[in-house]
């Protein structure tokens, strides 16, 4: 069973390898501690039963509570799932460039290169267009292309 556990949020990972070290030096009957990035706040731990989790994070800091219930694995699948970078990216939108040498720069994306998350971009105020590629993660869609 998946029992949630609160926590402070930017604690997740600290309060995680503290509960497995608790599990390694007690022989607590819990399978796994779950850190989720896209859960801020908040800790997955899979165990037999309620009262081994309570006993587990009793006086852990950083921890907040228990989430009340048991959870199913259908539940959080939506959490488990990696979307790519290049998803909401389309071919015509304006970006703007978050890092690297044209941080702020405002750009056309030519082509998306979904395997390598790879976007191919045409600075806007450049004087002469020329074709820069980076990655899908350090660019923000400003303007989306209209349908036409």
């Amino acid at each position: 069973m998946l029992f949630g556990v609160r926590t402070t949020i930017g604690q997740e990972k600290v309060v995680a390898e503290l509960l497995q070290g608790k599990i390694r030096l007690t022989g607590s009957n819990v399978s796994a501690v779950a850190v989720i990035d896209t859960l801020r706040g908040y800790l997955l731990i899979e165990a037999t039963d309620e009262a081994e989790v309570r006993k587990l994070i009793y006086k852990a800091p950083h921890v907040r509570g228990m989430v009340k219930g048991k959870m199913t694995l259908a539940e959080i699948q939506h959490f488990l799932e990696v979307k790519p970078m290049t998803s909401g990216i389309e071919r015509g939108d304006i970006v703007e460039l978050t890092s690297g040498a044209f941080k702020g720069e405002k750009a056309k994306v030519i082509r998306i290169d979904e395997s390598k998350e790879k976007i191919t971009l045409e600075i806007i105020e450049a004087a002469v267009p020329i074709p820069i590629t980076v990655d899908a993660s350090s660019v923000r869609v400003i303007k989306e292309q209209t349908a036409q």
